[in-house]
């Protein structure tokens, strides 16, 4: 079942999910901890100019999220490969168009 909103492993999980196999007890218990783990949100201080500041702030108004949430989703997006440059993607697009 193949579906473009989700990433690469997500895929994965989906092409091989008949694999799983269900766990319990203190494999259960380490996988929790695991996840729990990664969900936990780390409070950073960060330098920001004050016209970079007042951009976001601006955008994320315009969106109707709070700032610091879109700075984590810009983040996210960046480390996960899922942020692209506009310039990038006019472009493909005009190749795509071309051919």
């Amino acid at each position: 079942m193949k579906t473009d909103n989700l990433s690469k492993d997500e895929e994965l999980i989906e092409d091989e999910i008949e694999l799983l196999i269900p766990i319990s007890g203190k494999k259960k218990e380490k996988v929790s901890k695991i996840i729990a783990k990664a969900k936990k949100n780390r409070s950073i201080s960060l330098r920001v100019s004050n016209y970079d500041l007042e951009k976001i702030k601006e955008r994320a108004n315009a969106e109707g999220i709070p700032y610091q949430t879109l700075i984590n989703s810009i983040l996210h997006k960046y480390i996960t490969d899922q942020l692209f440059e506009k310039d990038q993607v006019i472009k493909s697009f005009n190749l795509i168009s071309k051919a």
